[in-house]
């Protein structure tokens, strides 16, 4: 087991105060669609910032739509290869404080970012593919030598030339391990998810959160509010099954 400084060790306790389960619909792009989806009862929204994503949204209307979220449920800002100080000042023109970094940030600027805006809170969405989790591995340590307090660890499938959102399905067979390695942060499981296979993704990975975007859609970057309820409720029920 890698060497790391004590104090980013994740403990039991650390796992607690986070919650028993956290889900999160991804790539909200107007008030009427987060007024939906909210009534559906998840844990968190996302609000997705890269401009290649038919699911971007402009900062103005971000900021309205977190105004109008209830206290129970979290906006974090979704960024690709944004600069920091485009990070810092987008949450704080929105009011957004958590953020899913999903490009290809290096771990100094996870870490540049925790200078600058030490109150944001970071998730690091990191792409797996069949050959394994040492490079996940690898970015995790060079994070907590850093000293970047990551939230969580989401991960997606990786698909050439695509930063997510892609609708394919990451490789669950390695992640059923994830919570043997202390080192590793909180896991989030995005990738091809939907209502259909959700139950079977916790039963199988028992990640702390699940992410959906595509999987939750009629048309690309359009929301389906019955198949966010479908999926809300199948991941809530399978959640409770194994905690």
């Amino acid at each position: 087991m890698r060497a790391v400084p004590t104090n980013f060790v994740r403990r039991e306790s650390d796992l607690r105060n986070l919650g028993t389960m956290w889900i999160k619909v991804c790539g909200i792009r107007d008030e009427e669609t987060a007024s939906e989806v909210v009534a559906c009862a998840q844990d968190a929204i996302g609000l997705n910032f890269y401009e290649a994503s038919p699911r971007c949204v402009s900062v103005d209307v971000a900021a309205q739509i977190v105004a109008g979220l209830p206290k129970t449920v979290e906006a974090v800002g979704l960024f690709v290869n944004h600069k920091v100080e485009v990070v810092a000042t987008t949450c704080e023109q929105t009011g957004i404080g958590t953020v899913q970094l999903h490009g290809d940030e290096s771990p100094e600027m996870l870490a540049a970012l925790h200078e600058r805006s030490p109150k944001l809170e970071i998730i690091r969405g990191l792409r797996v593919g069949e050959d394994g989790l040492a490079e996940v591995d690898a970015y995790l340590a060079a994070c907590e030598w850093l000293g970047v307090p990551l939230r969580a660890c989401l991960i997606d499938a990786r698909v050439a030339g695509v930063y997510g959102g892609s609708g394919a399905r990451a490789p669950w067979e390695l992640l059923c391990d994830w919570n043997a390695d202390e080192h590793r942060p909180p896991l989030i499981l995005a990738g091809g998810l939907d209502a259909d296979n959700v139950a079977e993704a916790i039963q199988q990975v028992r990640p702390w959160g699940v992410d959906v975007a595509s999987g939750v859609e009629s048309e690309s970057g359009v929301k389906d509010k019955t198949l966010v309820e479908r999926f809300v409720q199948s991941a809530r029920i399978a959640f409770a099954a194994i905690r």
